[in-house]
């Protein structure tokens, strides 16, 4: 793999990237501060950055997407409430139950096809607690995850955006995009990344995935919301010191490794294409958007798979019993690709 010194190829997740030798000069050459104290000028550059970007009045630069979507829906709910988002949404499987435990929301799940929920499933499963005789909760917030992580890294329409926050703002919820990997969507669907979230209140902006940063997120918001964000990062432990060394590292992500996500995508196209063209396996080559393949067997086991991967120098992780996934990202070549390929070939 390229900048690492390692003989397997890493597929598991576009979070096992290490800094480039850019980037960690850039990490040891940072002037910081105490961003606590809100005087450390590498964060306030990288927060500037990324709000001008976007295109939103402000921005909270936090240690991970997690604490990034947890701050943005205690921010905009009130205990009792319900956030309204996709049935395999990150904030529904992979957080916790943050939602419940740190904010006292409940959940509703809403259908989707690779991912993508229509906006009328949506707005059905919007619920108001008014004119139900106290019944219901109160629907208050819709979050969208963009790409989608479980979709198989597919990008939503900017049709469907838009109208999922249409229909947010009509039915009096705030609404939160998800953008774990909104740089992937924005190179795959050639959208502007300002005009993909301009109707959002609020964008949660990972830099350690598809960018390549060793941690951190930042939180985008009007300047109301990230004041009480600002808040709850320090009340959930999230208040950090000398942080400029890590922000240098995410303004380096967003000015070296943006376009070339290209070739992840690239990659994962050409992972996809070949492994589907192996009898005993199947993609779905529709969800292939950006740097995700999921790859079903149902001769194989996917623990059974992974094993025979692991054996041949592959690495990736399972997601069901007969599925795995594998992530391109920064260092995997094109011989890692056909390297993949061929194990995948021997296993069949």
């Amino acid at each position: 793999m390229l900048h690492i010194d390692s003989d397997r190829v890493d597929l598991r997740s576009d979070t096992i990237t290490q800094p480039t030798p850019g980037m960690r000069n850039a990490m040891a050459n940072a002037i910081v501060g105490d961003d606590v104290l809100g005087d450390d000028p590498t964060v306030i550059e990288l927060q500037n950055r990324l709000a001008s970007i976007f295109d939103k009045e402000s921005a909270l630069f936090v240690p991970s997407g997690t604490m990034s979507n947890a701050i943005a829906i205690k921010a905009q709910t009130n205990p009792g409430d319900e956030i309204i988002t996709e049935g395999h949404s990150h904030i529904y499987i992979y957080e916790g139950g943050g939602y419940a435990a740190l904010s006292g929301c409940s959940i509703a799940l809403v259908p989707s096809h690779n991912g993508i929920m229509s906006p009328n499933d949506v707005e059905n499963a919007i619920r108001k607690e008014k004119g139900s005789l106290g019944h219901y909760p109160n629907g208050a917030m819709v979050c969208v995850e963009n790409t989608s992580n479980r979709g198989g890294g597919t990008v939503y329409p900017q049709s469907h955006l838009d109208s999922i926050c249409g229909i947010a703002k009509t039915k009096q919820c705030s609404s939160h995009l998800d953008g774990a990997r909104i740089f992937n969507a924005a190179v795959a669907s050639g959208t502007p990344l300002d005009r993909m979230v301009r109707d959002f209140d609020s964008v949660s902006v990972c830099l350690s995935k598809g960018l390549g940063a060793p941690v951190g997120s930042v939180l985008l918001s009007s300047w109301e919301t990230i004041s009480l964000a600002h808040r709850w990062r320090k009340m959930f432990g999230g208040g950090m010191r000398q942080a400029g060394i890590i922000a240098a590292a995410g303004i380096y992500a967003i000015e070296n490794h943006v376009d070339r996500l290209t070739q992840d995508h690239d990659h994962a196209r050409m992972l996809a294409e070949s492994i589907n063209n192996i009898p005993a396996f199947q993609v779905d080559l529709d969800s292939v958007a950006t740097n995700m393949v999921y790859v079903h067997s149902e001769e194989i086991q996917s623990h059974q798979l992974q094993e025979s991967l692991s054996e041949r120098g592959i690495d990736v992780l399972t997601i069901d019993d007969h599925t795995i996934r594998l992530v391109t990202h920064l260092h995997i070549n094109q011989d890692d690709v056909g390297r993949t390929i061929s194990a995948f070939e021997s296993i069949s």
